[in-house]
C-alpha cells in the first residue's frame, strides 16, 4: 500500500512508531496530486512549500515526544475556508485572486494538532449546487466515471479523498453539500450538528444552515477529525458550550438500538439501484442486532421547497459585501458608484450565483416576505419538531443519502429545478440543524451509493457508532483506475 492511501488511524500508527514520517507522507500525496489532478480537476491551490515545511515541523514536534492523532497528517479544505496566506477564492472570479488574512477557527484547531495542509479544493461557486459545475474554474470530475459530476458543493474535496491526494478533507455543508459529493464518490461524510464546530472564517453562504465537517476514508477517521475541530468558539455565538464527546472511543456494539426507517424516503421514482443497496445495508444493520421501525416524516416533501427559499433569502443578504469596494475583484471602466456595483457583481458572479441572490431579494422584499419567508421559516419549525418527535421514538433515522447515482456532467445544468431536487434527501436534516452521516453502503450501475444515518442534536456519537459497525460488515472497494 501507497502512504496516501493509508488512513488516519494506520498513517498516524506508523508515525508514532517511526515507520515513516510526516514528510515522506506529505510528498506522497503531492506526488499523487500531481499525478492524476489533471484528470479530476479537484484542487484549485496546492501549497507544496508550505505543506512541506509544516511537515518538517510535525516530525520535529514527534521527535521531541509530542503525539496527536492528527500530528503530520496531509489534508486538503473546501475552497471556501479561510486561510492565512493562501488564496481562498470560493470557486468565484470575484475572489479569484483573494488572499485571507487570517485562518478559520476549525483552521487553526488542526494547525494546532499538526495537520497538514496541502491543498484547497473546488466547489460550486460560494458552495451553490449539487455537482461542482458551478465553479468559475471549470467542474470536478468524478474518479469513478471522469464523464460524471462529484457531487456538490464540496465536490473537489470528496474526489481528493476518494483519488488518496490526501487522508481527509474538510467539507461544508448548507443543505446536503458534504453528504451528497461523499455518496457519489463513495467516501464517507459527516455533517457535524449545527453549531459543533464553529462556522467563524467560512464564506457564508446560509448563515442558519451552514456546518464545516469532514470527508474520509473510514468513519473511525471522520470521529478522529470532529473530536479536534468541534467546540465552542467565542468569535462564532452558534457554537454552544456543550462538551466534546470522545469520539474515538465509540463502541460498534449496535444490539437493542431503534433504527427509524421513513416510507417518505423510500418514494417512487428512486434509483431502483440505490434503493437495493440502502434496503441490503438496513438489513445488515438489522443482523447486528437493531431493531428497526417504519416512521412516518409527512413534512419532508416541503423540504426543497422551504430550503430553496430560505437559502437564496440569506445568500442574498450575505453576498452583499461583495460590493467591487472593500475587497476582491473590481470592475474597471466605471462612472460612478452605481456601475462599480452592477458591473463588479455582473461580470464577478456566476450565473447560479445571480440565480440565487435575485431569487432572494425577491422573496424579501415589501409585499412577499410574509407570503415567502415568514411561511417558510414556520414550516421548516414544523419540519425540525416532526425529526425531533421521531428521533424521541428511534435512535436514529436512516435513509439513502441521494435518490440517484452521480449523473453525467451537463445533464441537469440547464434545468436548475433538477439540480435543487438533488437535495430532496438531505435538505430536512440541515433544516432542523441535525448530524447526519453519509456512508457508502454499495454500488448500483458500478457507481457508489451512500446510506444516510441522521441523528438527535450533539448526539454524533450515535452516528459514528452505528457507522463503525455497518462499515465493518461490508468489504466497499473502489474499481476505478486513475
Amino acid at each position: 500500500m501507497k502512504l496516501n492511501q493509508l488512513t488516519i488511524k494506520e498513517a498516524n500508527e506508523k508515525l508514532a512508531k517511526g515507520e515513516i514520517t510526516s514528510v515522506e507522507l506529505t510528498r506522497a500525496c503531492l506526488a499523487r496530486i500531481k499525478e492524476v489532478d489533471r484528470k479530476i480537476k479537484a484542487c484549485l491551490t496546492v501549497c507544496e512549500e508550505e505543506a512541506l515545511a509544516a511537515a518538517k515541523e510535525a516530525d520535529q514536534r514527534r521527535a521531541k515526544g509530542e503525539n496527536g492523532l492528527l500530528l503530520g497528517i496531509p489534508y486538503v479544505a473546501k475552497d471556501i475556508i479561510m486561510t492565512k496566506g493562501i488564496k481562498t477564492t470560493a470557486a468565484s472570479k470575484i475572489l479569484e485572486n483573494y488572499v485571507a488574512p487570517f485562518d478559520a477557527t476549525i483552521i487553526k484547531k488542526l494547525k494546532k494538532a499538526g495537520a497538514i495542509l496541502i491543498a484547497k479544493t473546488n466547489l460550486d461557486e460560494f458552495a451553490h449546487g449539487a455537482s461542482t459545475e458551478n465553479s468559475a474554474f471549470g467542474p470536478t470530475h468524478n474518479p469513478w466515471d471522469l464523464t460524471r459530476v462529484p457531487g456538490g458543493s464540496s465536490g473537489g474535496s470528496a474526489a481528493a479523498v476518494a483519488t488518496d491526494m490526501c487522508l481527509f478533507a474538510l467539507g461544508t455543508d448548507t443543505g446536503g453539500s458534504i453528504r451528497c459529493p461523499a455518496s457519489f464518490c463513495g467516501v464517507v461524510g459527516l455533517k457535524p450538528t449545527y453549531g459543533r464546530a464553529s462556522r467563524f472564517g467560512l464564506i457564508a453562504m446560509t448563515s442558519s444552515t451552514d456546518v464545516p465537517g469532514p470527508l474520509t476514508k473510514t468513519v473511525e477517521d471522520a470521529d478522529i477529525v470532529l473530536s479536534v475541530i468541534a467546540g465552542h468558539d467565542e468569535n462564532d455565538a452558534t457554537t454552544p458550550e456543550v462538551k466534546v464527546d470522545n469520539y474515538t472511543t465509540s463502541s460498534p456494539n449496535i444490539k437493542g438500538l431503534t433504527i427509524g426507517l421513513p416510507k417518505e424516503y423510500f418514494i417512487e421514482g428512486i434509483n431502483p439501484g440505490v434503493r437495493e443497496a440502502v434496503e441490503k445495508a438496513v438489513t445488515k444493520i438489522k443482523e447486528l442486532g437493531a431493531e428497526i421501525k417504519e416512521i412516518s416524516l409527512p413534512h419532508t416533501k416541503y423540504g426543497i421547497p422551504v430550503y430553496y427559499i430560505i437559502t437564496p433569502s440569506e445568500i442574498s443578504s450575505n453576498l452583499g459585501r461583495f460590493d467591487g469596494i472593500r475587497y476582491g475583484f473590481t470592475a474597471k471602466e466605471v462612472k460612478n458608484l452605481k456601475e462599480i456595483y452592477s458591473k463588479t457583481r455582473g461580470e464577478g458572479f456566476g450565473a447560479e450565483t445571480k440565480r440565487r441572490i435575485m431569487l432572494g431579494t425577491y422573496v424579501l422584499s415589501a409585499g412577499y416576505y410574509d407570503a415567502y419567508y415568514k411561511q417558510a421559516q414556520k414550516v421548516r419549525t414544523k419540519i425540525k419538531d416532526e425529526l425531533d418527535a421521531a428521533l424521541e421514538e428511534v435512535d436514529v433515522i436512516i435513509t439513502p443519502t441521494q435518490p440517484d447515482i452521480a449523473f453525467k456532467i451537463g445533464a441537469k445544468s440547464e434545468d436548475p429545478l433538477q439540480m435543487y431536487l438533488e437535495d430532496i434527501f438531505v435538505a430536512p436534516a440541515s433544516l432542523a440543524g441535525l448530524p447526519a452521516i453519509s456512508i457508502p453502503a454499495g454500488l448500483s450501475e458500478k457507481m457508489p451509493v451512500g446510506l444516510q444515518i441522521i441523528g438527535k442534536r450533539f448526539d454524533e456519537e450515535m452516528l459514528f457508532r452505528i457507522g463503525n459497525a455497518f462499515e465493518k460488515t461490508i468489504k466497499f472497494e473502489k474499481n476505478f483506475k486513475i
